[in-house]
């Protein structure tokens, strides 16, 4: 649910009841990941999407049902063969959805509208809820801390909660939304009684663009589309100026590679390096190379490929550093134009962060979400094909 956490925080502070509806777990070509929510308020206002539209009248019932009855339950919904117009996703996917009702003083809200707030401002903290175990702790939730502390309680049990507390916090630390299998004693020795479904807020991820270029300023416009906070860095103030850049959301005069050793990075942190002038690309990517960033990519001919690999050898840059260059940055679009040319570096930076492969899927047989299954929990049976998931008959969303 934190991916609507503004209007739901919104909605909290009015003193709106609502039920929110948050997908768990996926399988197979699903519309939506693993945190998509849809939440309807007692006006039956809708806000948010967990499928892109196949079964949003579904979930939309199943919310309304919520809040009468004050029930938190989870749903399974997938293709149906027999009945093409049943509720179900078209596209062949699996999806399951946790619909928690959200009553004015209720324990699990005051821990969500903490989590909201939290993720409202930007500050770093993940929801921990359970998304399925026994019917008593179905929904409870936890809001997990940087440091490790954390409020709210999956039902009592300070083993689970503080086990709970530790894994969230893993996950919080990589800034990855997932899901963890716990027994109720806390332990993952034992058999698993639960699943945790724990969401993480962070702020955007970084884009630095090194180079001041006409390609820059698509690329920045670009990278802010894709969610990520910008960067500018030259060291030529004539060009790293606000008028050239006024969709940055910082701009730096400075050498890029001093630059990049004061600034903080991390392991969702892209690099975009458009100098393509030796004097600023080696000493640059001497140092991003080592650093565990997502992405390094640079640009430049192939000759000029080719003259940078030889110089960052001479400085010292092992293969196996050199290994993680892409160069010439960018997927093979036959660009020209500097949007056209912005377009293929994000679309590298979006396979590279997806494990796409840049290939067209038109023939290719390709998985089309390359990273959906890594979140799924449910089983690969009949129903994950779509013989049997949810065909109860309600007319799904266009």
């Amino acid at each position: 649910m934190l991916d609507i956490a503004e209007e739901l925080n919104r909605w909290a502070e009015e003193g709106r009841s609502f039920a929110v509806a948050s997908v768990v777990a996926v399988g197979g070509s699903a519309p939506r990941g693993p945190g998509a929510a849809l939440a309807v308020d007692a006006e039956g206002t809708a806000i948010g999407s967990v499928s892109g539209g196949c079964v949003e009248a579904a979930v939309y019932d199943l919310c309304v049902q919520a809040l009468k009855d004050g029930e938190t339950v989870r749903e399974r919904f997938g293709y149906s063969d027999e009945d093409a117009f049943a509720v179900g996703l078209t596209c062949g996917g699996v999806i399951e959805v946790l619909v928690t009702p959200m009553g004015a003083g209720t324990a699990v809200r005051k821990v969500c509208e903490a989590a909201l707030s939290a993720a409202a401002r930007g500050e770093t903290a993940a929801l921990a809820r359970v998304a399925q175990g026994p019917d008593g702790l179905l929904g409870r939730a936890l809001l997990v801390r940087p440091d490790g502390s954390f409020e709210g309680s999956l039902g009592g049990l300070p083993d689970l909660d503080r086990a709970a507390a530790g894994e969230a916090r893993a996950l919080l630390d990589a800034g990855r939304t997932g899901t963890v299998a716990l027994s109720e004693r806390g332990s993952r020795c034992d058999p698993a009684d639960l699943s945790l479904f724990v969401e993480s807020s962070v702020p955007p991820p970084r884009m630095i663009v090194f180079g001041a270029v006409d390609v820059a300023a698509a690329l920045v416009r670009t990278g802010k589309f894709l969610g990520y906070h910008v960067t500018v860095c030259d060291a030529r103030p004539v060009f790293a100026t606000r008028t050239r850049f006024p969709e940055a959301d910082d701009l730096v005069v400075d050498w890029p590679h001093r630059y990049l050793q004061r600034t903080a990075t991390d392991a969702r942190t892209v690099l975009c390096v458009l100098t393509h002038d030796a004097k600023f690309d080696v000493p640059l990517l001497t140092e991003a190379l080592r650093l565990p960033v997502a992405f390094v990519g640079a640009m430049g001919s192939r000759r000029t490929h080719e003259d940078r690999n030889r110089r960052l050898r001479e400085v010292g840059v092992t293969e196996r550093e050199l290994a993680r260059l892409r160069s010439p940055i960018g997927l093979d679009l036959g660009a020209r134009t500097p949007e056209e040319t912005a377009l293929s570096i994000a679309a590298e930076i979006v396979a590279a962060r997806r494990g796409g492969t840049g290939v067209p899927l038109t023939g290719s047989g390709t998985p089309i979400h390359h990273d959906a299954n890594a979140d799924m929990d449910v089983e690969r049976d009949d129903e994950a094909e779509g013989r049997g998931a949810r065909t109860a008959g309600r007319p799904a969303a266009a």
